[in-house]
């Protein structure tokens, strides 16, 4: 007799034991990678500055009780990602005393990766109400105006998987009356 003789094929059982053995360490090796992956590549926020309020044109009306100007706001929206944000249903509102005095949608458009986009947005205001007293109007009142800008869209990560991202500005403006000039914002 030789050697051969004697030898047993392998059981099926054996191999079943090796092939869940290999199955189990390949989603194991799975769930390593993918919380790396989502540890270190973990899709964030874009981040909203509002750099600059101006009032362009301002003027009093109706004997001091109404008031017309053209409100601008410069934002920066940085993208932290290491992936395109894609941009869409994005929007500026403009709002007095709770009452929307305007708005305007944001094109849809794209923020590479670790960049930072400028955006402006003008609003030309009409016949806005000013609920003064004729005594505080000699003392220099203010007007406060609340501006919201919303960024809604997409970030891609290794082109596989998409992370719905969105981001919000809220500032309150204090306008002198008297001038127009802008006092101050709080975003």
């Amino acid at each position: 007799m030789t050697k051969h003789e004697h030898e047993t094929p392998p059981s099926n059982r054996t191999n079943l034991a090796s092939c869940l053995v290999a199955t189990v360490f390949l989603i194991f090796i799975l769930i390593i990678i993918f919380t790396l992956y989502f540890t270190l590549f973990k899709p964030q926020d874009p981040k909203i500055s509002v750099t600059a309020v101006q009032l362009p044109s301002f003027n009093l009306t109706n004997n001091s009780t109404t008031v017309n100007f053209t409100f601008s706001q410069y934002t920066s929206v940085k993208n932290p990602n290491r992936g395109t944000f894609s941009h869409y249903d994005s929007s500026f509102q403009l709002l007095s005393y709770g009452k929307q005095i305007g708005f305007m949608f944001v094109p849809a458009g794209k923020i590479n990766a670790r960049r930072t986009q400028f955006m402006a947005a003008t609003f030309t205001v009409q016949s806005l109400p000013l609920n003064l007293e004729p005594e505080g109007l000699q003392m220099g009142p203010t007007v406060e105006i609340e501006s919201t800008i919303e960024m809604v869209g997409r970030v891609r990560v290794l082109h596989l998987f998409s992370h719905h991202v969105e981001a919000k500005a809220d500032c309150r403006v204090a306008i002198a009356v008297s001038d127009g000039s802008v006092l101050g914002f709080h975003c």
